[in-house]
């Protein structure tokens, strides 16, 4: 039985574009052991595949801000203890960055990443042997590469995300059919406009549907707000936690979503998506594979709400 780590924390739509390579994994090798190294915030991605056996959550992001914390430290050795106690026949780092280099150093095991020209920092000393990936492939087949190439075997045709999530069950939605509309991200460049949200929720008024407004902060919960006082029966939701929002997310009749991790984790889950990109390229990093999925837009030239909806409605029908 081999053993695999796969060593890829965030973000989390990068988490979400590495799931494929489980299930490539599992379908060449049904009895390997694939264990995953994630982000902290992002554990509970991986989670949802039935093929991974263990999440180790790593906290980057947090130790960097608390460093000289006695807390911290212990917590940093604890998670290089546990990555440390078994031996792995194969470690796959399909970040590419120093964090997860060092990860993937630290591991016991043979260790395979990109080379000099594929990755985005000069990482290949910190691995046994590299592989040449081309950058003008989307996130997702680059991931499937390296990890076709590291355990030899030619991916499987299509593509699987191996993910499912049961549908939500909270009082704030009993009964409801619903639409979820992802309207934050991390970039304001890749912001859409509210008028053109406030048009979507005219249409799926009419559809008979509510659209739920989920946010992650301060500020997004302050636009979800202002988004919802002009859409007739709109729902703001509490807080959710990543494991709550996949729940959300695959009981909705649809996900319309800018170019963020839940946009991504929705067209996984199998849900009809929508991606809008307003600021980058969704040829690179946009929706891929899933048949009930679509990108729309690109670099300084988002969708209209009625090319959204056209689209919605043919990959729905």
């Amino acid at each position: 039985m081999k053993s695999i780590l796969l060593v890829k924390t965030s973000s989390l739509g990068d988490v979400v574009h590495n799931l494929p390579v489980v299930s490539d994994i599992h379908f060449t090798f049904p009895d390997a052991r694939i264990d995953w190294v994630a982000e902290e915030g992002f554990a509970a991605i991986p989670r949802l595949h039935p093929a991974v056996r263990r999440v180790l959550p790593v906290a980057i992001r947090r130790w960097r801000s608390a460093l000289w914390r006695r807390g911290t430290r212990d917590e940093i050795f604890h998670f290089f203890h546990q990555l440390r106690e078994h031996i792995y026949d194969v470690v796959i780092d399909t970040q590419g960055l120093l964090k997860s280099a060092l990860i993937t150093r630290a591991a016991h095991g043979t260790r395979y990443g990109l080379d000099w020209n594929s990755a985005r920092e000069p990482l290949a000393l910190f691995y046994d042997r590299t592989f040449r990936v081309p950058w003008t492939l989307h996130a997702v087949q680059r991931n499937r590469a390296l990890g076709a190439h590291a355990l030899g075997y030619e991916p499987p045709d299509g593509v699987d995300y191996g993910v499912r999530a049961a549908a939500i069950d909270c009082p704030w939605l009993v009964g409801q059919r619903y639409v979820v509309l992802l309207h934050a991200t991390s970039a304001e460049r890749k912001l859409w406009p509210e008028a053109r949200w406030l048009e979507l929720g005219t249409y799926f008024l009419r559809c008979g549907m509510r659209c739920v407004l989920p946010w992650g902060n301060a500020a997004e919960r302050e636009r979800s707000e202002r988004l919802a006082e002009r859409m007739p029966e709109a729902i703001v939701p509490p807080f959710l936690r990543l494991e709550e929002a996949a729940a959300l997310l695959a009981g909705a009749q649809a996900v319309i979503g800018v170019d963020t991790g839940l946009t991504h984790l929705a067209a996984a889950l199998g849900v009809a998506t929508i991606g809008v990109y307003c600021a980058t390229d969704p040829a690179k990093t946009g929706i891929y594979g899933c048949a009930r999925g679509a990108s729309l837009g690109g670099a300084g030239n988002p969708p209209q709400a009625a090319e959204v909806i056209a689209v919605l409605e043919q990959v729905t029908a």
